[in-house]
């Protein structure tokens, strides 16, 4: 069963984050990513990028689901924070 530090951990070898949260109970996680590496992508384009790059852990079962709840540059995540 993995922790949300573990998945946490996971997203940061995958792309570089300003900003992240991971909660979850051991299968589900939901996560708030804040990544320089999301500029110029769509928001589709970004969940792909993240769930590729976990496709291991969710292809062996290991990493059950993951919600991306928000996945931001950080402009956006800054005038989202100021709204």
């Amino acid at each position: 069963m993995l922790h949300p530090q573990q998945v946490q951990a996971l997203i940061e070898n995958i792309v570089p984050c300003q900003h992240i949260e991971v909660e979850g109970d051991g299968h589900h996680f939901f996560a708030i990513i804040v990544s320089s590496a999301f500029e110029g992508k769509m928001r589709l384009a970004r969940h792909r990028l993240i769930k590729d790059g976990l496709a291991e852990q969710l292809a062996s079962n290991e990493l059950h689901a993951l919600s991306i709840s928000v996945a931001a540059t950080p402009a956006e995540w800054a005038a989202k924070q100021q709204a």
